[in-house]
């Protein structure tokens, strides 16, 4: 039984991945480590009673700790707020623990024989890493009317007014304004080049600085003035950094063979991240980590709580979900506590789960989406249960 110094930061979820979270702590961690984690219940249900404050607590763990494991959660829309019953339709948990670590999305697929890329050169992970700040989605927006003039206006703290017009409509239209701030963008940079070096690898980055001369330019700049802060490291370590244009970035990666980090803005995050897991094979193979400049670690799933799977479930029929990012949430998160803690038998343990994991793949034991995936002539489709089972047979 391998014993632990600090505990992770737990944080439950909601739905079949809930469901999924107990089946891999009870049957491939529990009988190897003595498991110790500081337990905050995310489920919908809690963050209505506690008016979403368990959230903010559970990241302010992370900061204190060092290291989270997130299951799926929920971000309730309408349909959700009256399934529910919930008093009001709360913000995402992803979100705001983001907003409170100032954290980067890392998000890279999982590699095993069997499950190819539709891109043949694609022999390696593509990292994409995401600002998980600003654009638009911190934005306001306006639906206008025909003779409306649209500006954007920014006002100093003595009163004065600096303002551009934006469009004068002569027809019905639409507006927008986005934001972003030097601080986030610095940070930002910072958690890419701090996870290059851990990670060993070349970094990206593109934007759209020739169209936006101010907005996309700000981020070029600050990435090159952070950059000058890790430039010798990157040298010694033999990696790199380079910046082109976003459309000159994406056909590079699709010429490449993969095993380099690309970092984006929000919204570009947002699309390749999606992009780049398909293309690989599926959300439910993509390990994603959020790491702040400060040096916490959370990990979690790519994917959502998998609710058509949670209703079978529920109804008492078979069900055949995939477990392997929630592993991999779990896996992450015991490496980076082992090596955060000298401790290189925990993240041995994490490296041999992971590879019980691939191996049970590999052999053609699968779950429904794997099964449809993979390449392989032999195989057989597994129940949830019974692919979990799988794993902790050749773990042991």
């Amino acid at each position: 039984m391998i014993a632990m110094r600090t505990p992770l930061v737990e944080l439950d979820g909601d739905e079949m991945t809930r469901v999924i979270w107990q089946l891999v702590k009870d049957q491939l961690i529990a009988p190897f480590v003595d498991l110790r984690t500081e337990y905050y219940d995310l489920g919908l249900e809690n963050r209505e009673r506690t008016a979403d404050q368990v959230t903010v607590d559970a990241a302010n763990a992370i900061l204190r700790l060092g290291v989270g494991v997130k299951c799926a959660t929920i971000t309730p829309n309408a349909d959700r707020v009256a399934e529910y019953g919930l008093s009001q339709m709360w913000k995402s948990p992803n979100g705001t623990i983001r907003a409170i670590l100032d954290g980067t999305v890392f998000r890279a697929p999982i590699l095993v024989r069997g499950i190819e890329p539709l891109i043949p050169t694609w022999t390696s992970p593509i990292t994409i890493a995401r600002h998980a700040y600003g654009d638009i989605y911190r934005n306001v927006e306006l639906r206008t009317a025909a003779g409306e003039k649209a500006e954007l206006v920014v006002t100093a703290r003595d009163g004065a007014e600096r303002r551009v017009t934006i469009h004068e409509f002569d027809g019905d239209g639409i507006v927008q304004g986005v934001h972003n701030t030097d601080a986030s963008i610095a940070a930002f940079a910072h958690s890419c080049f701090a996870y290059a070096l851990d990670t060993g690898q070349d970094i990206w980055f593109g934007a759209k600085d020739t169209i936006s001369k101010t907005y996309d330019h700000r981020f070029k700049d600050i990435f090159a003035e952070v950059f000058a802060q890790y430039r010798e490291r990157f040298a010694e370590s033999g990696i790199s950094y380079s910046y082109t244009l976003i459309d000159d970035a994406v056909a590079r990666v699709v010429r490449s063979s993969g095993g380099f980090i690309w970092a984006c803005k929000n919204y570009d995050g947002d699309v390749m991240s999606d992009m780049v897991a398909t293309a690989f094979g599926s959300l439910g193979m993509m390990s994603s980590v959020l790491v702040s400049p400060t040096g916490a670690w959370e990990y979690e799933a790519a994917h959502g709580t998998v609710t058509r799977h949670f209703y079978k479930h529920r109804a008492g029929e078979p069900t055949s979900t995939n477990s392997v990012a929630t592993i991999f949430a779990w896996t992450g998160a015991l490496a980076k506590r082992g090596e955060l803690d000298s401790l290189p038998e925990l993240t041995a343990f994490a490296h041999s789960l992971e590879a019980a994991v691939k191996d049970t793949i590999a052999a053609g034991e699968l779950t429904g989406d794997l099964f449809g995936l993979s390449t392989l002539g032999a195989k057989r489709k597994l129940g949830t249960q019974e692919f979990i089972a799988a794993i902790a047979s050749r773990l042991a």
